[in-house]
């Protein structure tokens, strides 16, 4: 497929800067762009990047200043960026197929108008799925699990009896809802699994990525808020109530009965103890260890996490460590040689702040 520059800056509405009939045969990023490509810049931090780069022309936000290089200037170059792979890649789309007659769908199940079951997917009894959604083969939706409206759910995701899924959410592959929590008493020299009465809901817009799990709630739900999206392995525990469009990126670990507020951004391998909340609009960074509350808008890093400003300035006095070691040294050695000018020997006492003798060792110091 090919187009004009011309073309591609009235598909997304911007401005063209240079000669519009340069023929552009695809598109690619800086770093895997060939010749007769366009790529895009979205800083001005890339602009050695893209001196060195054989494109033909270059999608780039509105305050850039070309030189040579044809150009489309837009507001979101992202978004620019992304209709014009289309246009060379369109994704692909699948037929409507309907219930699969290799899917194994219970006679008490209720679905609804336009919903697919791929085959060797599994519905159990008293599901109700609404009328857009898809399931892929080899999910399993186990009894009384409600799915609504414009969901998908990838091949290999589980969710456990009485899973509550709003509309237009997303599971990804081998994602689990609804397994039993980790909470165990002790009797009798055993460990005794607690009560797992409870279920998972999922609220509207809700994206969990592949190999995610959330447990179940003791006695009621684990719930996920609107719009909120959960990358890949991320582990949440029974009993957590996660807010209204969070962010939660891959290897977060959530203990039981935590909650989060609204807008709330966990990095990567976050850990968060259990019975704690996090406020709103909080950010964590990449391997924060939450040992205690939250307050709202907080950005906190490190283990224990602490906030951002004290945990920079802690980094910064270790790393003066040596230098300061090194003026230690310097430090003792001068001392000791104003104590042999003034006749102070070694194996000499001195007196401590109580009055009481204590030896002078200064070798050891050293």
């Amino acid at each position: 497929m090919q187009a004009t520059l011309a073309e591609l800056a009235a598909l997304v509405e911007g401005k063209l800067v240079g000669d519009g009939n340069v023929i552009v045969e695809g598109a690619a990023s800086l770093r895997d762009a060939q010749t007769g490509q366009i790529t895009l810049i979205d800083g001005d931090d890339k602009n050695n990047q893209l001196k060195a780069c054989p494109a033909a022309a270059v999608i780039a936000p509105k305050s850039f200043s070309p030189s040579g290089l044809p150009a489309i200037l837009v507001d979101d170059v992202h978004r620019a960026f992304a209709i014009i792979i289309l246009k060379f890649h369109p994704q692909r789309t699948t037929p409507r197929i309907g219930v699969s007659p290799l899917a194994s769908v219970s006679p008490t199940a209720k679905i609804g108008e336009n919903v697919d079951i791929h085959p060797f997917a599994t519905i159990g009894d008293d599901v109700a799925i609404e009328s857009g959604s898809t399931i892929h083969g080899g999910a399993h939706i186990m009894v009384g699990t409600r799915i609504g409206r414009d969901t998908t759910i990838f091949p290999g995701a589980v969710l456990y009896e009485d899973t509550v899924v709003g509309p237009r959410c997303t599971i990804h592959a081998n994602a689990v809802l609804g397994a039993y929590g980790f909470g165990y008493g002790f009797a009798d020299g055993r460990h005794v699994l607690s009560a797992q009465l409870g279920n998972v809901i999922l609220e509207a817009d809700v994206e969990i990525g592949a190999c995610t799990t959330i447990d179940r709630g003791t006695y009621g739900p684990t719930v996920i808020g609107e719009g909120t999206k959960i990358d890949d392995h991320v582990m949440i525990a029974h009993n957590c109530r996660i807010g209204r469009h969070n962010m939660l990126c891959s290897q977060v670990g959530i203990a039981g009965s935590t909650t989060t507020g609204d807008y709330v951004v966990m990095a990567g391998q976050v850990g968060v103890r259990d019975h704690v909340h996090i406020g709103a609009k909080a950010v964590l960074g990449a391997m924060a260890g939450i040992t205690n509350d939250v307050p709202d808008g907080s950005r906190m890093i490190g283990i224990p996490a602490t906030p951002e400003r004290d945990q920079k300035l802690k980094q910064a006095a270790f790393s003066k460590l040596p230098e300061m070691r090194r003026e230690l040294k310097k430090l003792q050695r001068l001392a000791e040689k104003i104590a042999q000018k003034i006749g102070i020997e070694e194996g000499c006492h001195f007196s401590d702040e109580n009055g009481e003798q204590e030896p002078d060792d200064r070798r050891a110091v050293a």
